[in-house]
This record gives C-alpha cells, sequence and structure tokens, in this order.
C-alpha cells in the first residue's frame, strides 16, 4: 500500500512541489460521465464527446480514465470510434459520482531531486455539498494511489484542483469566492488555508482574485478566469460588453493582476483573453470559458463555443502564450451543459 504520512511530514518540507501545467506529463486523467443528472435532458451526446476528447489527448499523451467495471466495454467502444491511439488509453475500475476529475482527482506533486511523483488527497465535497454522493470521488486520490503504489499525502482540508492554478516556481492563483467559501472549510481562516498550500504544494505565495463568472456552480473556480502560461505570464479573461455581468469582475481581477509584481520586483506579463458570447441553456447563463484549456505535451486543448470570430480569437492569443504548442480547438457547447470544459474534467499526471 502506499505510504502514509505523518502530520509533521509536509510535502514541501520533503522537497515537493506541484509542476505547472505545462511542465512535462506522463498523463491525463478523466473521470467517465455516467450522471445523466449532470446534463440533465442534454447527456445523451456526452459520452461521445468525452471519448473525441480522450482520442484528442491520445495524440500527445497516455490518458487514464477512472471509470467503473459495467461501463468499460462501452468505453472501449466509444473511444475505438473515435479513432483513440488505443495503446495509450487506460481504463482503471475506479468508480465514481461525477465526471469532474479535476476537482475530485488527486493533486500531484513531484521532487525534483528524485523524481518522485506523489499524490496530495484533499477532502472533497461537492463544492460546499451541493449535490449529494460523492464519497466514491473522494475515494479516487486513494485509489490510483493505491493502484500505481505512489505515496499518499492526506490533507484535511476541503480543496477543488480547479480553485487553484501554479507557474511551478511558488506562486499560486485562486479566488476568495471558493476558497474563503465558508461552505468548504468553516473553520480554517484565510492565512490557514494560505500555510495548507504552503506546505503540501511547494508554493511561497497566494495570489487572491475575486469572484467567478456567472454560472459557474463551484463558487469561482479560478480555471475558468485566470491561468499562468509562464513563470511570470498571467493570461485572463476578460468582457468587453460593460452591460455583461461579468464585466466588472473580470474588470476587477484584470486590476488586481496589473498591480501584480513578480518575487524579483518586476511587472507580470498580463494578457487578455476574451470571453465568448454569452450561451444558455433551459434559460441558463452557462460557465463558458476560453480560460478553462488544457495543456498538453505539445499542444493546448481549448474549449469552443461555435462562435467563428471568439473561437478564432482566443485560439490566436492562446498560440501567442503557448509558442510551438499546437492549439486545438474542441467543440464544448454540448459539454459546458454540465457546467464545466476541458481542464474541469482533467487532472494532469507529472512526468
Amino acid at each position: 500500500m502506499p505510504t502514509e504520512t505523518a502530520k509533521k511530514d509536509q510535502p514541501t518540507s520533503l522537497g515537493f512541489r506541484m509542476p505547472a501545467e505545462w511542465e512535462p506529463q506522463a498523463a491525463i486523467w478523466l473521470s467517465w460521465p455516467h450522471r445523466r443528472q449532470t446534463w440533465p435532458g442534454h447527456f445523451r451526446p456526452i459520452p461521445a464527446k468525452f471519448a473525441e476528447i480522450v482520442a484528442q489527448i491520445s495524440r500527445f499523451e497516455d490518458v487514464r480514465i477512472n471509470v467503473a467495471k459495467p461501463l468499460q466495454a462501452r468505453v472501449r467502444s466509444l473511444v475505438q470510434k473515435a479513432k483513440a491511439d488505443l495503446p495509450r488509453v487506460a481504463l482503471f475500475d475506479h468508480p465514481t459520482d461525477d465526471a469532474w476529475c479535476r476537482d475530485h482527482g488527486p493533486i500531484f506533486v513531484k521532487n525534483d531531486a528524485t523524481g518522485e511523483v506523489a499524490i496530495t488527497d484533499w477532502r472533497f465535497n461537492a463544492w460546499g455539498r451541493k449535490y449529494p454522493h460523492f464519497e466514491h470521488d473522494d475515494a479516487i486520490p486513494r485509489r490510483i494511489a493505491s493502484a500505481f503504489q505512489i505515496r499518499r499525502f492526506a490533507r484535511n482540508m476541503v480543496l477543488e484542483g480547479g480553485s487553484i492554478d501554479v507557474n511551478g516556481a511558488g506562486l499560486l492563483l485562486t479566488t476568495e469566492a471558493c476558497l474563503l467559501n465558508k461552505n468548504r472549510n468553516p473553520t480554517l481562516t484565510k492565512g490557514q488555508i494560505e500555510q495548507a498550500l504552503r506546505d503540501s504544494l511547494g508554493i511561497h505565495t497566494v495570489i487572491w482574485l475575486g469572484d467567478g463568472i456567472a454560472g459557474d456552480d463551484t463558487d469561482g473556480h479560478v480555471d475558468d478566469l485566470t491561468r499562468f502560461f509562464a513563470v511570470d505570464g498571467i493570461v485572463t479573461a476578460f468582457e468587453e460588453d460593460q452591460r455583461d455581468v461579468n464585466h466588472g469582475k473580470l474588470a476587477e481581477n484584470l486590476t488586481r493582476l496589473r498591480e501584480l509584481r513578480t518575487p524579483g520586483g518586476e511587472k507580470f506579463k498580463i494578457v487578455e483573453l476574451p470571453m465568448p458570447h454569452p450561451s444558455y441553456c433551459d434559460g441558463y447563463r452557462l460557465p463558458a470559458s476560453y480560460a478553462n484549456f488544457l495543456v498538453l505535451n505539445g499542444a493546448v486543448l481549448m474549449p469552443a463555443f461555435r462562435q467563428p470570430d471568439r473561437d478564432a480569437a482566443a485560439a490566436e492569443v492562446l498560440a501567442a502564450c503557448f509558442p510551438g504548442r499546437e492549439i486545438v480547438p474542441v467543440d464544448c457547447l454540448e459539454l459546458v451543459w454540465g457546467l464545466g470544459t476541458l481542464h474541469c474534467i482533467s487532472q494532469q499526471q507529472p512526468r
């Protein structure tokens, strides 16, 4: 079984850090969709969309999928039909409650001196107990650690992977709306939350932004707002239409970012990423955002929303942020009906 750690043995003090997403990856983890209530009345196209995403990822690296054994034959059929690179796709008999692996999956850390990759296993409570039945999801980091016989650091704090973003060199982005929400860790102060992140992820500075975008049921995950693209580079969503509900929130975040300085005292390279035109499902404003991209070895998967002008503009911005990587737009208009897209469904495992 994986090594369990005493409270005094913190990942950071043992030389571990959370790598930036653009650093070399061993694989991308997904959790196969099966909960119809996540896409009420709109579930039918979702498994095939996941299979398409698996196929795209498999062009660049391995894909590892949490999926209960009774569903695996159907998954293999869909993935094969989508023309995935099958030797790069592995299924693991890990039952799940929902499909958002970014949030319930492990947050991997790496020791650069030894090359060891380990798992930080945070508590998951379905975004403040908004949805029932999250016990299987909460067990996924433990199951993955057991399957690979790798060290697991159990953390007694609620944290979702989509609520943070790191530059791999000591900085972490998050939002007050999410991490300070009392539906996550009501007994912890801001300072205690920051210390837990420093102890566990090899970071020294937490950068706090404000609110999330409209329609986001996670209380403001940063991966729909603002992401690092380099150690000193930040790409952030911006809404030009002052009548749009997202304009003020994103403008306030942009102001905070422009006031930041790197540890060396320099300004960050701040790049504005356009928001898509508003999308709705059954009258509900969806959290569609190009910031929910996924960085792979040699590529960036970008959510697209059947808006040729905005999709192309976003792809151009991301191409400049990630030179040398192929920008791969993936139609996510149906996927976002479940209130998340590419980054939300995935979790990278460092090489």
